[in-house]
């Protein structure tokens, strides 16, 4: 794999596990899907149409590859408006094939984790986000170094199995 391809490269060229560990509370808070659904604008379930897009599709696509894809998202509680939000559109990515998991912040005590969010391709490629104060991404970087992955495979590993299950997670 070539260092400087986007995530959805990525995730077309992974062959075993896509891991994502998301550790913030708001993410571009300026995206017109938060905005609307501040308005009260909900997504039918039942209405594949108007939720389906591109990145599911390639969730779809690496699943049926045999890639294992786990999203952790660690969260405050009372969660944040934007974590609610979150949470609200999840399921289609549930329904792509994406395995998710939340697990409240105060039970990420005592784990060693990353000061930055990050996508782990085949446990050999960090992809490495970076965020400003209000959650606009302001850059990525990727890393090999076996140091590194093992660090950050270590930490999704060790938040996966204190975190709750998409189905069975209530925002607080």
């Amino acid at each position: 794999m070539a260092v400087g391809q986007t995530l959805e490269q990525w995730l077309r060229v992974c062959t075993y596990s896509a891991l994502h560990l998301e550790m913030r509370d708001g993410y571009m808070l300026d995206d017109p899907d938060y905005h609307a659904w501040q308005a009260g604008h909900r997504i039918d379930p039942d209405d594949r149409t108007s939720w389906w897009r591109p990145w599911l599709q390639n969730v779809v696509d690496a699943t049926a590859r045999g890639v294992e894809m786990r999203r952790a998202r660690i969260v405050s509680e009372p969660v944040s408006q934007y974590i609610r939000y979150e949470y609200d559109v999840t399921f289609p990515n549930v329904r792509a094939g994406e395995q998710v998991r939340w697990l409240p912040r105060r039970n990420a005590t005592g784990l060693a984790l990353p000061g930055n969010d990050f996508w782990l391709f085949d446990e050999e490629t960090l992809l490495v986000s970076y965020f400003s104060g209000d959650g606009d991404k302001v850059g990525a970087e990727t890393f090999t170094d076996p140091d590194l992955v093992k660090f950050c495979v270590t930490a999704f590993e060790a938040v996966w199995e204190r975190a709750i299950p998409h189905g069975d997670y209530r925002p607080a």
